[in-house]
């Protein structure tokens, strides 16, 4: 393995060790304030070329593991931003 691939999975580990904690906000808080619906968009743009540029080189293909992890649990936090739009705007909550 090389050292660039090493040292993007660490980073990509680094990042999804926050991910959870702010999961955990957008949960228990119920509401979106703080949170950047555009932000959480740009990231996920960038895991899918991260993921993109894995299927097109055909090379390291285990790097796909730490990106669509990263990738749900932005997803997860961007589900969470939905039902707290709903909550705080008064509507009824699908989950």
């Amino acid at each position: 393995m090389p050292w660039s691939n090493i040292l993007e999975v660490v980073m990509l580990i680094c990042f999804a060790a926050a991910w959870p904690a702010s999961i955990h906000r957008s949960w228990a808080s119920r509401t979106r304030k703080g949170k950047s619906l555009a932000f959480m968009l740009i990231i996920v743009v960038g895991y899918l070329a991260g993921i993109a540029k894995v299927l097109v080189s055909h090379t390291a293909i285990y790097m796909l593991i730490p990106y669509t992890l990263n990738t749900t649990l932005v997803l997860c936090d961007l589900a969470l931003y939905y039902r707290n739009y709903r909550i705080d705007n008064g509507l009824p909550v699908p989950f």
